[in-house]
């Protein structure tokens, strides 16, 4: 969800792949090394089958990757603002896999969302803090990364994009979320598969957000607001899921600009004046044998469809390049469903394979990842839970614990932690 008038504002120009190599060749592949970076112009991808061994804790990886531009019938030349990577051996490390999506807005918003995955593969690739400290690493690299796109040449005053990645480091996972794409983790509870967020969208609906960019200087209103229809003193705006169709928008002071739906992306240098930041919130994650799968997506995947309706999907499936086209398929429908057109639509399925259990000792089947409260557990405009979640065990810091996020966690820590919006520091309790 980005601007007032959709993903995009204006026209759409074409811009050149350069040397991105389209994700294309079908088949399955288990190479030593692989490096994909992916964006279609205007076709589906043809999915292929990937592996990554983790010879540290001796599991592989299984996966696959979909992406196909939305149905846009104003603009029948609008290209896939969706991008995507994945990376084995990162850093040169066997131990290491590298996973990402993003989702590109805006007029230039091609060109935002591939200049951010390349800089973000380049920039953490070289820095040896990423496995010593990864909260500082991410946070100092989507600083950079935005600083570069705002001086790049390209024109990101209304233009950037969200971005959401998986580093897989042994039996590790590292979050780190930007905008409102979303990873998912599918937890086995008993005979149940219970889906968890890996991240939180970063919306207005979120009252922390919403409270961070009114001191910035923002106006947060819905369209039906800002155009006198409904009260604008009336700041309560439910959920994503009841508040879809029109959600609370960023706003400068006296006037009709820029209208972002997201309170955080890479880019969007106006916006960057009324508290939109391309501050990643972190997480860390310690697998366990009940730890199945996770899921990476765009939103034009979690818009209608819920986390638990995505795992579920997906637990229907062994091959993840079934799953990847069956999620994109329901997600196309519903849109076709509720609107005239359908966003891009990106996601990557990833199998874990062969996991024992490395919990430190846990017997615990509900070790997980999930944060209390989360609002995330159904579609931005679902009007159906297919599925309830579980409220896992988590901590919560502020950017001064930064420390507290290491690869390596004591048997008596919670195996997750997350640095929160920079003005929501109190700890959630255990």
């Amino acid at each position: 969800m980005g601007c007032a008038h959709g993903k995009c504002c204006g026209r759409y120009p074409s811009s050149s792949d350069g040397d991105i190599r389209d994700f294309r060749d079908s088949g399955t592949r288990n190479s030593n090394y692989n490096h994909v970076l992916g964006n279609c112009r205007h076709i589906v991808t043809e999915r292929s089958l990937e592996f990554a061994s983790v010879p540290s804790h001796n599991f592989h990886l299984e996966f696959s990757v979909h992406t196909q531009r939305g149905y846009y019938p104003d603009s029948p030349e609008k290209e896939n603002q969706d991008t995507f990577c994945f990376k084995t051996q990162f850093q040169g490390n066997p131990n290491l896999h590298f996973f990402g999506v993003f989702d590109g807005h805006g007029q230039f918003g091609t060109q935002c969302s591939n200049f951010v995955r390349d800089r973000v593969i380049h920039i953490l690739s070289e820095d040896p803090a990423l496995s010593e400290d990864p909260v500082k690493a991410y946070n100092s690299a989507f600083l950079t990364i935005n600083s570069e796109l705002h001086t790049s040449g390209i024109d990101d005053s209304m233009s950037g994009t969200t971005a959401i990645t998986v580093l897989v480091c042994g039996d590790t996972l590292l979050v780190a979320n930007v905008g409102d794409s979303r990873a998912v983790i599918a937890v086995k509870n008993g005979n149940r598969v219970v889906a968890e967020d890996l991240s939180r969208d970063q919306t207005p609906f979120r009252k922390d957000e919403c409270e961070r960019v009114k001191l910035c200087g923002a106006r947060v209103l819905t369209v039906d607001q800002l155009d006198g229809y409904k009260d604008p003193d009336i700041q309560s705006w439910g959920d994503e899921e009841c508040g879809g169709n029109d959600p609370p928008r960023l706003w400068v002071q006296n006037a009709m600009y820029p209208g972002t739906a997201f309170t955080r992306s890479v880019g969007d240098s106006i916006a960057e004046n009324i508290g939109v930041i391309a501050v990643p919130e972190v997480s860390v994650v310690q697998l366990t044998a009940n730890h199945l799968f996770f899921v990476i997506a765009s939103d034009g995947v979690f818009e209608f469809l819920s986390s638990q309706a995505v795992v579920n999907m997906v637990v229907r499936y062994t091959d993840p390049r079934e799953a990847c086209a069956a999620i994109a398929g329901e997600s196309y429908r519903l849109w076709l469903e509720h609107e005239n057109r359908t966003d891009d639509i990106t996601i990557i399925v990833v199998h874990i394979k062969d996991l024992s259990n490395s919990g430190a000792g846990s017997t615990d089947e509900t070790r997980g990842v999930n944060m209390k409260e989360n609002p995330l557990t159904t579609g931005k405009r679902s009007t159906n839970l297919s599925g309830s979640s579980e409220m896992y065990r988590s901590v919560r810091s502020n950017f001064s614990e930064y420390h507290a996020c290491q690869f390596n966690f004591p048997t008596e820590r919670s195996p997750a932690c997350v640095v929160p919006s920079p003005t929501h520091s109190r700890s959630l309790e255990m």
